[in-house]
């Protein structure tokens, strides 16, 4: 990693056309691992047959061949017009709103050797997949969502990246649309090499967090690997937020264990928990998990469906410090994503850690729905504060994977980058 800080790149981004689509809204999609397979590809699909679904989560009917139908299609859509690349090289400022909820970020090309801290662990296989749609494509399809804590931070009389962000969005978007979340979005380039060059400037004294995207951020780092001396491939596509002037929301992230029904995870308690029946509807059950303060201890929510919900809380402490190692900080060992997996996945229910056994899901709507269908068990969890993932990040520590889930995400399908764009993005404005 280097010593000097965001090296945030301009690059000519390849954007839909819009009089070849029904719509931007039409051709959007969350990102990859929001989107509820398969129902959830299938509504995307039919939206418009040129959603961005059909790039980051290609289906065939044989699987080996389906990153190459990803970059046989994305192919296709340059050919035909349907996407387009910019004409010069630009950051964009990208802007989200929905009734109070506003952020406003910057989007560029990352260099990887950077400052930016992880928070949570990966899963080799996601990784696995994720590089090879991206080798197939020679492509960043959808962009990582990073933080910084950037607002005011500096004694400075220069323009701040934030600063030239809020100057940018006085003026005419590139384009505006209002995605079924009913979240508004608008893009704008930058181009002007003052204010790059300003932007440089003031992130070459900033490290970050990865809110989003840690297996993406991963596969980035192993393609760099695998192409080494490529400039295209030392850097990666990513949505830099001031999170000290537009904060996050963190929420948690579900689990679903399919194999498990509700029944048995009960019963196999045998009082590593206390277990209390809760009334329904979800709001209400949520509302009473949300209600213990997380310096009381750990506490989960179980479902098997829209009527059953069971609080779990008052777990054995002999247990915990038996079953939780020790070899990290206390606010570590304290989470409840830790709990969850050391304690009653490992040792109570001996759940194999393995996707066909463990699905994580941001929609407690979904997460309890998936239950239903299965059979099984929803785990539905609290969620954490940013101030305690940047804390142990700056400790090198990482947290159990799918801990937080930091939004609003950006919207995959505004802008896409290609390696062959035919910039460099080893040049650009001098820090």
């Amino acid at each position: 990693m280097s010593d000097a800080g965001l090296d945030l790149r301009p690059f000519r981004g390849l954007r839909y056309a819009q009089d070849r689509v029904s719509s931007l809204a039409a051709v959007t999609s969350p990102p990859y691992d929001v989107v509820v397979r398969p129902d959830g590809v299938h509504h995307l699909e039919t939206a418009d047959p040129y959603n961005i679904v059909r790039l980051i989560l290609p289906h065939t009917l044989d699987p080996a061949a389906r990153h190459r139908q990803a970059a046989d299609t994305l192919r296709d859509w340059r050919a035909e017009g349907v996407l387009a690349r910019d004409g010069q090289p630009a950051l964009y400022a990208y802007e989200q709103r929905r009734g109070d909820m506003l952020q406003r970020g910057l989007i560029g090309a990352l260099r990887l050797d950077g400052p930016v801290l992880p928070h949570e662990g990966v899963v080799p296989e996601i990784v696995a997949d994720r590089a090879a749609l991206m080798r197939e494509a020679a492509a960043n399809l959808e962009p990582l969502l990073l933080t910084y804590r950037g607002h005011d931070t500096f004694a400075t009389t220069e323009p701040t990246a934030t600063d030239v962000l809020e100057r940018t969005i006085t003026r005419e978007p590139l384009l505006a649309t209002t995605t079924e979340d009913d979240f508004a979005h608008r893009l704008w380039a930058i181009t002007d090499p003052a204010e790059l060059a300003a932007v440089a400037a003031d992130l070459g004294r900033r490290d970050a967090l990865i809110a989003d995207g840690h297996h993406r951020w991963a596969t980035y780092l192993q393609l760099r690997d695998e192409h080494p001396g490529e400039p295209g491939w030392a850097h990666g596509l990513v949505l830099l937020v001031d999170s000290a002037r537009y904060p996050l929301q963190v929420r948690a992230i579900h689990r679903v264990l399919p194999r498990l029904p509700l029944g048995d995870a009960l019963a196999r308690l045998n009082g590593a928990f206390r277990a209390r029946t809760v009334a329904g509807p979800l709001p209400r059950a949520l509302e009473a998990l949300d209600a213990l303060d997380a310096a009381q201890g750990n506490a989960f929510v179980l479902s098997s469906g829209p009527d059953e919900f069971h609080l779990l809380d008052g777990a054995d402490p002999e247990l915990l410090a038996r079953t939780v190692r020790t070899d990290r900080p206390e606010a570590w060992r304290q989470l409840d994503a830790t709990v969850l997996h050391s304690t009653l996945f490992d040792a109570v229910w001996r759940i194999p850690d393995q996707p066909s056994d463990i699905s994580y899901l941001h929609s407690a709507e979904s997460a309890v729905d998936q239950a239903r269908q299965h059979g099984g068990t929803a785990v539905l969890m609290r969620p954490v504060t940013e101030e305690t993932v940047r804390g142990l990040a700056g400790q090198g520590v990482t947290m159990p994977r799918k801990s937080t889930s930091f939004g609003p995400k950006p919207a995959t399908g505004l802008v896409l980058r290609t390696l062959d764009d035919g910039t460099d993005p080893s040049t650009g404005p001098e820090h």
